[in-house]
């Protein structure tokens, strides 16, 4: 999340990114025409009467009115619901955080972003934000309540469909049998027909240490995307005009090409924990023996990130006073594209009438509205030692190419939205499918 000024309290436009960050950014409009829903939203099909569940460790102090802001500055209309639950325990006053200021508004930057753009993606649904009392940060850290309260949602009947935008590196976990022991509400999610989606990472072929160093220096991924019941949203890049219209094919997210080593791009490979599920024999070529990620990928680029309001006070790395005006930020990961797709996931479900249920099995038999990648690749670049010197020592960890078919860059691809829910919507038996 970059921060960033516009003239007279207005939104940022995308020449004020280019002059102030040298980046593209792109605003709701953009993207509601970049992903093909404005004729989903002239047939009455905005996600009115589904609900997305968000769920973050401790949330936003302030994301009631950030998104009632953010609402007002596009034009968008508040959901018809907003609600807050913490069925995992009381969360801390904010900004205390045993892992730092910086750790909990770093939380609080994630939940901006996932409920301001689950919402542009589906503005008549209702949304659930359920926080955590404690951070996810690497293993088990944190899961054990975030498990707890997606069972509560799940068990009360609270959502149409979960978007959780924090994974943790495999190798990070004591053993594997520590993830399978944090499994539970997956199934129960399957049982109860409610799709759960989760970010594939920003780490490319590699992801960070326990310590949260950056990164190992072989292909690891991470859980909960690699698990199967879970759908691995990972990231591509778009290349918009002022209107929304695509110049250029999209790609795999890659980040680094240019803004430079530290730059972050789309997470995938093969699992370490899960054997190939039955889902993916189709692609058992490329995935080989083990679980494939990710499984589908929407726009998650900073160089041409989504813009997001914030009035929280935003603590610095390493210390320092703290930014506490309100603030426009480009924001991006796929921290940004998994709420994206929790709101198709919601027009889908409106369309259907009902839950469209456990995703991945529908996914890779055919579903229509899929557009191939055949562009890009998630190769990730780290800085090793003697970082931001002209001697630094980078690791290359080779990654996955966007090409026809399934790749473990950005899995079967993207989406066009109006394409996508209209299948999946036939797909799961839909009552008034576009």
């Amino acid at each position: 999340m970059v921060h960033l000024t516009a003239a007279d309290g207005a939104p940022p436009t995308n020449r004020d990114c280019r002059q102030q960050l040298q980046i593209p950014c792109y605003n709701p409009a953009q993207m509601q025409t970049a992903y093909d829903l404005n004729p989903l939203f002239n047939r009455g099909l905005d996600g009115t009467g589904s609900t997305i569940v968000i769920v973050d460790p401790f949330g936003s102090p302030t994301i009631t009115e950030d998104l009632h802001s953010f609402d007002q500055a596009f034009g968008l209309p508040d959901p018809p619901s907003f609600k807050i639950i913490r069925p995992a325990g009381a969360v801390p006053a904010y900004p205390n955080d045993p892992f730092g200021k910086n750790d909990r508004s770093g939380w609080a930057g994630e939940t901006t972003l996932d409920v301001e753009w689950s919402h542009v993606f589906a503005p008549g649904a209702n949304i659930l934000l359920v926080e955590t009392p404690t951070s996810e940060t690497e293993g088990v850290q944190g899961f054990p309540e975030i498990i707890q309260a997606e069972n509560y949602v799940i068990n009360h009947g609270l959502g149409d469909v979960i978007s959780q935008s924090f994974d943790s590196t495999e190798q990070t976990f004591p053993s594997n049998q520590s993830i399978l022991n944090l499994r539970s509400a997956f199934v129960n999610a399957q049982q109860h027909d409610v799709p759960v989606l989760t970010a594939s990472g920003d780490n490319g072929s590699t992801n960070v240490h326990k310590n949260q160093s950056c990164c190992y220096d072989t292909q690891v991924i991470s859980w909960p995307s690699s698990d199967p019941l879970v759908t691995s949203v990972g990231g591509t890049q778009l290349r918009l005009d002022a209107t929304g219209n695509r110049i250029a094919p999209d790609a795999v997210w890659n980040d680094i090409p240019k803004l430079g080593v530290g730059s972050d791009a789309g997470g995938g490979g093969p699992s370490h924990v899960f054997a190939r599920p039955s889902f993916q024999d189709g692609v058992a070529g490329i995935v080989g023996a083990a679980r494939g990620t990710p499984d589908i990928s929407l726009n998650a680029a900073v160089h041409g990130g989504v813009l997001t309001f914030s009035s929280y006070c935003d603590y610095p790395k390493g210390g320092g006073a703290p930014n506490c005006n309100p603030a426009w930020s480009v924001s991006g990961g796929t921290s940004a594209s998994t709420p994206e797709l929790a709101g198709v996931v919601a027009l889908a479900t409106q369309a259907a009438g009902h839950r469209v249920g456990w995703l991945n099995p529908t996914l890779y038999n055919g579903l229509g509205g899929i557009v191939d990648i055949t562009k890009g690749n998630n190769t990730y670049t780290f800085c090793t030692t003697r970082c931001g010197t002209r001697q630094e020592v980078d690791t290359t960890v080779p990654g996955f190419a966007g090409v026809p078919g399934y790749d473990m860059g950005s899995g079967l691809g993207t989406i066009d939205g109006f394409r996508f829910v209209s299948a999946l919507c036939r797909a799961v038996g839909g009552g008034s499918c576009p």
